[in-house]
Formats: structure tokens, sequence, C-alpha cells
């Protein structure tokens, strides 16, 4: 096992800086660990394993093997000192539950936490985390609405509120959009908009889609599914 005093130096300038520290490199954990790497935070990456930890090495700010559901290994490595924490522990339920524990206990100030059922996330919640996810239920319910051929992209900003990338229905074509009056009729808003060969633009009043475009509506879910059924 690595000393960790020769990483907490380390490990308390990356918390300095633009940084999260990521606990547990499975699959969502290190989807999500390289992504925020792309994106420019630096990144400290924890995990039980050694040879996990290895091919992290030169991918991620600092990757280190250690056993995160010990307070003073947390503390050696400066997991304390991070405002951002994402516990992404996979099927070691129990591991989880401890290392976020542990981490509201040393007062971190945003705790995400990945959970694998419904009582995991309770439990998590009832703890204090600050936000609980799962994964592979919000992947299913996005691909569902996928799947029903409606929606080019679909994401549920929260219970009740979702967004969607869709092709103009025929009715809002080659007419601005101040003019169709949908979000009186229909109960959505389109945001934005995209034309093949261009970026996505802001859509506002005077804005005129045609075919082979696409747009974003936002709005209650079920008013959002309703429209993107429309042709």
């Amino acid at each position: 096992m690595a000393k960790f005093s020769l990483f907490s130096d380390t490990s308390r300038r990356i918390a300095e800086a633009d940084s999260v520290a990521v606990i547990g490199l499975g699959r969502f954990g290190s989807a999500l660990a390289e992504e925020l790497m792309l994106t420019g935070t630096e990144v400290l990456g924890i995990d039980r394993d050694e040879e996990i930890v290895q091919s992290f090495n030169g991918v991620l700010t600092q990757v280190v093997r250690a056993d995160a559901t010990k307070e003073e290994v947390l503390r050696q490595l400066a997991v304390d000192q991070f405002d951002r924490v994402v516990v992404s522990i996979g099927h070691d339920i129990e591991a989880s539950i401890l290392t976020a524990s542990l981490l509201l206990h040393l007062k971190v100030p945003v705790i995400w936490a990945k959970a694998e059922n419904a009582q995991h996330g309770r439990i998590l919640s009832q703890l204090g985390v600050h936000r609980v996810v799962f994964p592979e239920n919000d992947m299913g319910r996005r691909v569902a609405h996928l799947v029903r051929g409606a929606a080019m992209d679909y994401l549920e900003i929260e219970p009740g509120y979702a967004l969607a990338k869709i092709a103009p229905p025929a009715f809002i074509r080659g007419v601005p959009l101040g003019e169709t009056s949908i979000r009186k009729t229909h109960g959505i808003t389109v945001t934005a908009f995209k034309s093949a060969g261009h970026e996505w633009q802001n859509a506002d009043g005077q804005t005129v889609v045609g075919d082979g475009d696409a747009i974003l509506i936002v709005g209650p879910t079920q008013r959002v599914e309703s429209f993107a059924q429309l042709r």
C-alpha cells in the first residue's frame, strides 16, 4: 500500500484548483473522471484496485490506491480540502455509505454519490449527501424515450420537467416561432435550433425553422413528450 504522506502535498495543491476528487474508478467513475479532465478540471482519482490505479497513471491529474472508508486516509490525501467529491464506488454499498458518511463528517461542501438502487439512494439522502445519482436507472429512462422514436435526444432535468431534441413538426416550419403560439397551445418552449452544417443557435420569436432542422424544446415532461410525437 502506498504511503499516503507522499501524496498529501500534491492533493492539497489540486484541492486549491478547479478540481474534483472521484472515489471509485469503475465504469461510471472512470468515465466521469476522464470527462472532467477533458473540460479542464483537475481530478484526484482514488480506488482500492492497484491494476485500475496503474491504468490511470498519466490520465488523471493524480491517482492513488487507497481505502476511502478510513478517515485517516481521506485526511492524508487532503480529500477534506476539496469543495467537490464524487463517491462512485460500485457494488460495495457498505463502502459507499461509509465513505459518504466520512466525507460528511469531514464537512466536504458538495458531495455527489452514485446509488445502486432505491434503498441505497435513500440511505445516502438520509445521511445528507447533496446529490444522489442513479446512472443505470436514469439512462434506462432516457433510452426508453429514444426507443419510442419521438426524440433524437432526451434529458429529464428533474422529475416532471424535460428537454428534448426533435425534428420540428410540419406546422411550425417556415413560420416565425412567435406566430405559432406553441407555448400557449402546447405548453413548451423552443430554446434553440440547428440547421444542417451549422452550429446550434438560440431561438427567439423571429426564428424560422425548416425541413432537416433540429430544435430543442423544454417544458413539463408530458407536454414535451406529446409535442415530440407531432409530425
